[in-house]
């Protein structure tokens, strides 16, 4: 029984992802047309964040320019790498790292993009020392509405910033050792047997990515009624999606090839033909991204009011309230 199945089996889906010469070759007219437009759009996502890195350089200072260039970027760049995996196929666990460690880096550049929208870490200090904050939100302590409120302090403030910081640089440590472990043959996603090395691997950046987001979430929820002129609702979204779409529905993709739902489709093996549907998804979902992010980020903003600014706009609030009700 056994056999006879696998004799039915075309033997393309058990072998590696074809090269790029071969899948060029055996693209039909539908096809070759679908790649040239999804090879369009993502030139034009990157285009479009050249373009917007000039204007961000001319036109804001250091160092906010060089965060909100790295923040902006994150959908041109996965968009890049999705398309050479797209024409690559055997290259994509590389492109798929590389936008994953570009992402790793944007976590911690969001969390430093709020605090320097506040005026940075020293005017952050000042504004907030001693306010108690909520740490009952996600990914993590979503559900625990009990836990208490906790003061700012700058301890608390380091460990907000180290815990956005740890997974920009241990993401690409193990990306690298991944990389190293998959060119001698040890690493291979779709082994999960406990011997190998994806399954310790992953699970690992899958705790790094939570603990990473929970700071940043930490903060935002926090201090977003002080930043909604700056139009820091939609970044923030914008922020997760990317995430979502990167990181989930990716993995959600891949376990339902390596489950055997996608179906293999010749020269395509079930694995390959999952990671080409979600580079072709990317790269749409990318190109719709960059065109938000340019109309939110495509501005200059001006500094936040101070705390002091702040109280001497209150001082007087009171002194017209008074006299008004004096001459009444």
């Amino acid at each position: 029984m056994e056999e006879a199945l696998n004799s039915t089996i075309d033997p393309a889906c058990l072998q590696e992802p074809p090269l790029a010469i071969d899948l060029i070759k055996q693209l039909d007219v539908f096809n070759f047309c679908l790649y040239v437009m999804l090879t369009f759009m993502s030139c034009i996502s990157l285009l479009l964040y050249l373009e917007q890195c000039v204007y961000i350089y001319k036109k804001l200072s250091y160092p906010k320019k060089t965060t909100i260039i790295w923040i902006s970027g994150a959908a041109p760049v996965i968009a890049t790498m999705s398309c050479f995996g797209m024409w690559i196929p055997r290259a994509v666990m590389i492109t798929d790292m590389t936008s994953n460690c570009y992402f790793a880096v944007v976590v911690y550049k969001v969390l430093v993009l709020m605090i320097e929208e506040l005026g940075g870490s020293t005017a952050f200090l000042k504004r907030f020392s001693g306010e108690t904050f909520r740490i009952s939100t996600g990914p993590c302590c979503c559900c625990c509405c009990c836990l208490p409120r906790v003061p700012m302090s700058r301890r608390l403030f380091f460990w907000l910033k180290l815990g956005a910081l740890q997974y920009a640089v241990l993401k690409t440590v193990l990306t690298v050792l991944s990389i190293v472990l998959w060119t001698n043959g040890n690493f291979d996603l779709s082994d999960l047997e406990i011997t190998g090395t994806a399954i310790w691997i992953n699970p690992f950046i899958g705790v790094l990515t939570i603990t990473s987001l929970w700071p940043v979430a930490i903060i935002f929820m926090n201090t977003n009624s002080y930043l909604r002129h700056l139009n820091i609702v939609p970044k923030y979204a914008m922020y997760q999606l990317v995430l979502v779409l990167s990181q989930l529905q990716t993995s959600i993709i891949n376990i339902l090839a390596l489950d055997g739902t996608i179906a293999c489709a010749p020269p395509f093996s079930s694995q390959a033909r999952g990671s080409m549907l979600s580079q072709q998804m990317m790269i749409m979902e990318m190109f719709i991204i960059t065109l938000v992010n340019r109309f939110l980020f495509r501005r200059t903003y001006d500094l936040l009011p101070t705390e002091e600014h702040d109280n001497n706009l209150n001082a007087k609030a009171d002194v017209l309230a008074a006299l008004v009700e004096h001459d009444v």
